[in-house]
């Protein structure tokens, strides 16, 4: 029988419970809680809710408690410590935090500590926020489900017996469950948006080089952000941890004016494709498709063009050039024991280790040469793309990590049916937003997906607006309290 969420979920939680991030800071704010009474709430909350779920593997309770306590002091003083002064938030156990092990979930690296914050970390402080947790991740992110031999199996809040997605599956998982307002999170092939998906959240994925990182991640594929309840949390966050970065290669280039004010702003008139092919000829979900068509209508409503985009999102061939450059990640890792290695990453490693540069070189002017020619043909046909975020609904929880230990040489068919929406646009560096419009028979989340043309996030918002205001989605964000 299905383990469904239920009321079991519904924690002593006063004052975070069903806020979003920005509506818990302005409580603690105007003085109706305070942040060590909300950060002993998200400890109580873990307490109660992560054992079902499993997406922290690290707490810092301590440390949490002792820092809420001190922007508390400054909050008294009248010192401004940042639009989310107070609010807890995990960080995902693939980005540094100073004086934490980084593990990457493996047992393979021997748990490095850090030095210094990522900058993603050190700006999300710089907002207010308390890094206080660590979400669970695939080893090294590799899969899209979050599931790895030394943490187990993290749980979807919505049904217990599938999965919330990959790889930022503890992120969602932990908002969705309600023990957080928000996560940290990144995206190097569909890790924000498909856990956003499969968990009924808003997941941005920002334009390459919008976000900065102390070096590219996947040669760029790989972008950081967060996973929320709403656009006014993922627009507002956006604003905070985004660049310009002086010491970075590339920016990209500055909005006009925050991101926040974007939030209901007219879009005009969009012409938008919508896609209802999958790449490879896979098949999709009729329950998918319905999503898609949702959208679609709710978007002719507003007064957009809808039309059916027949065109390929990329090149078929290509999806070995971008194994090949993902697999030049492993070079990102220091001291990894490949015999402590889970059996597709141990595969992964040997052919990244027999990988020569004029290989990987060749591998990426192939992409790049692609993305050129497809952005550019798709941009003068389209102002935005509708498509699927996956083609399945959630995949029941452990099913894909046992398939790829079966056959470590190829990802499994639902990693692939998950991904197959997403990885073309970190290739291209596209910006990506996946949203929760839809629910299943079966009743589990189902997003869509807007794409837009590169570093093209005010349009994102500002149709994504009209998304959530046709298909107000948080009276059920919080699965795990209203399933």
């Amino acid at each position: 029988m299905a383990r469904r969420a239920s009321r079991f979920y519904a924690h002593p939680m006063t004052n975070a419970y069903g806020l979003t991030a920005l509506e818990l800071a302005q409580k603690i704010k105007e003085g109706s809680t305070s942040p060590s009474k909300v950060m002993a709430e998200a400890i109580t909350a873990m307490d109660a809710v992560n054992p079902a779920i499993n997406a922290i593997t690290l707490r810092r309770d301590e440390e949490a408690l002792a820092a809420a306590a001190d922007i508390e002091r400054d909050l008294e003083k009248g010192i401004d410590r940042g639009p989310f002064a107070g609010v807890p938030i995990p960080i995902k156990d693939l980005t540094p935090v100073a004086g934490w092990p980084t593990t990457y979930g493996s047992s393979s690296t021997g748990d490095p500590i850090a030095e210094l914050d990522h900058p993603v970390v050190a700006a999300l402080r710089r907002a207010g926020f308390i890094p206080c947790a660590r979400s669970n991740t695939p080893e090294f992110g590799s899969i899209t489900v979050t599931e790895n031999s030394r943490y187990g199996i993290t749980r979807n809040p919505w049904n217990l017996d599938h999965t919330p997605g990959g790889s930022s599956g503890g992120a969602a998982a932990s908002v969705a469950a309600g023990i957080f307002t928000v996560a940290h999170a990144n995206d190097g092939g569909g890790s924000i948006r498909i856990p956003a998906s499969c968990t009924g959240l808003v997941g941005l994925k920002p334009s390459r080089n919008r976000v900065p990182v102390p070096a590219l991640q996947w040669f760029g594929a790989s972008v950081e952000g967060v996973v929320t309840k709403d656009l006014a949390d993922t627009a507002a966050i956006l604003d905070l941890i985004s660049g310009p970065d002086p010491l970075a290669w590339d920016n990209a280039p500055a909005p006009l004016r925050p991101f926040a004010q974007e939030l209901g702003a007219d879009p005009g008139k969009l012409r938008i494709g919508m896609v209802t092919t999958a790449p490879l000829g896979l098949p999709i979900d009729a329950e998918v498709l319905a999503a898609v068509h949702l959208a679609a209508k709710l978007l002719e409503a507003a007064g957009h063009e809808l039309y059916e985009h027949q065109e390929p999102l990329f090149p078929d061939e290509l999806i070995i050039d971008f194994i090949t450059v993902v697999g030049s990640g492993f070079g990102d890792y220091d001291n990894i024991d490949p015999s402590k290695l889970e059996p597709h990453n141990a595969h992964a490693y040997e052919v990244a280790q027999g990988t020569n540069s004029l290989d990987l070189v060749a591998a990426l002017r192939r992409i790049q040469l692609a993305s050129r020619e497809i952005v550019g043909r798709i941009s003068q046909a389209a102002d935005l793309i509708l498509l699927p975020t996956i083609a399945i609904e959630p995949p029941k929880a452990g099913a894909v990590l046992a398939a790829s230990h079966a056959n470590p040489e190829g990802p499994p068919l639902e990693v692939v049916q998950m991904a197959a929406f997403n990885a073309p646009f970190n290739m291209s560096g596209q910006p990506g937003i996946s949203l929760p419009i839809h629910i299943s028979a079966s009743g589990l989340p189902i997003g869509v997906q807007l794409v837009a043309p590169s570093w093209g996030e005010v349009s994102l918002i500002r149709v994504a607006s009209q998304l959530e205001a046709a298909a107000p989605w948080m009276q059920r964000v919080a699965g795990a309290a209203h399933v």
